[in-house]
């Protein structure tokens, strides 16, 4: 992406954003309990996760992306009124909900609102290269130069923990000590998770799989897979009949029988993809949904969510495999 493209983008995103975070701003209503410590707001759920772990009781933190993740999530008014008592803003990075982050800290006003890219921390020798789609224009393709879905690997997600608990312990050094006892204990919790998925997976054959869009990247690299290709070039966008025969193709040359679909997204087209497998000698070619943990039920998200959701995915992919 180019820099001129980039401040282009950015400025669209400000003028976009700014009288809904100033129409936000002008509420009395506190979102924020009235009690000591940093205020924390996070852009989605995994981030929530990494955060409040090692936050513990000495700072809040808050979630803003929910049903809608970050790929084509707008703010509202509840968001606005986040950013404008906020002290740390944890985000993604790497150009996913940058401009959003960006633009609300601008239009909220909050000039001593921090922005955290926890992606950006992360070296570039554990990043993969990689394009994502946004819904600032109908159809706009943005080429990030870095896969962003970083937090669906385990080793990257605990650079992403340990960015978190710097910047908490520079906001607040009194609780240092706290801020780095749970973020090894955090930490710890990671590297079992990739321990046990590994483990769970260590006797499958099936090692190339098809996904549903390029999201899975980090974690195919964690455990040992290979994603040979993708279903949706377009997040939500369904294939060309070119682009399904194309994909029907390189699985049978592959010996690929798994498609990964995704709850956010419809599966017609990977199950379209498996029918034709079955026609083409791949007789138990099969689907596997694993969740790319990008959006989450308001009621089902706590410190433990985002290792619920990737043992799930791994005992889900385990049970399919061969």
């Amino acid at each position: 992406m180019s820099p001129r493209f980039g401040l282009t983008r950015r400025a669209l995103m400000v003028a976009a954003l700014a009288p809904l975070v100033l129409a936000g701003c002008g509420s009395k209503e506190s979102v924020w309990p009235d009690r000591p410590g940093p205020k924390v707001v996070v852009s989605f759920a995994p981030l929530y996760c990494f955060a409040v772990n090692v936050a513990g009781d000495d700072a809040v933190v808050k979630n803003m992306m929910g049903a809608t993740g970050p790929h084509d999530f707008q703010p509202t008014d509840t968001d606005a009124r986040l950013v404008r008592h906020a002290n740390l803003f944890f985000i993604n990075g790497l150009e996913l909900d940058t401009a959003k982050a960006e633009a609300l800290k601008k239009g909220s006003g909050n000039t001593n609102l921090q922005i955290v890219g926890l992606g950006d921390r992360i070296p570039e020798s554990c990043l993969k290269k990689g394009v994502c789609y946004h819904m600032l224009k109908p159809g706009e393709t943005h080429d990030h130069g870095w896969d962003p879905h970083v937090w669906l690997g385990p080793d990257q997600a605990i650079v992403m923990v340990e960015a978190i608990r710097d910047e908490l312990k520079k906001a607040d050094p009194p609780h240092a000590d706290g801020y780095d006892r749970r973020a090894a204990e955090y930490v710890a919790k990671l590297r079992k998770l990739k321990s046990d998925g590994l483990d769970v997976l260590k006797d499958k054959a099936d090692r190339k799989i098809v996904t549903q869009h390029e999201s899975l990247g980090y974690f195919a690299a964690a455990f040992n897979l290979e994603v040979i290709g993708v279903v949706q070039q377009k997040p939500g966008s369904e294939p060309t009949r070119s682009e399904l025969n194309e994909l029907v193709k390189k699985c049978v040359e592959n010996h690929a029988r798994l498609l990964a679909v995704e709850p956010q997204f419809s599966p017609q087209a990977a199950d379209t993809i498996v029918k034709e497998l079955r026609q083409h000698g791949v007789p138990d070619a099969a689907t596997v949904e694993i969740d790319p943990l990008e959006t989450c039920r308001p009621d089902e998200l706590d410190a433990g969510w985002y290792e619920r959701k990737m043992r799930a995915n791994l005992e889900a992919l385990a049970r399919a495999m061969k």
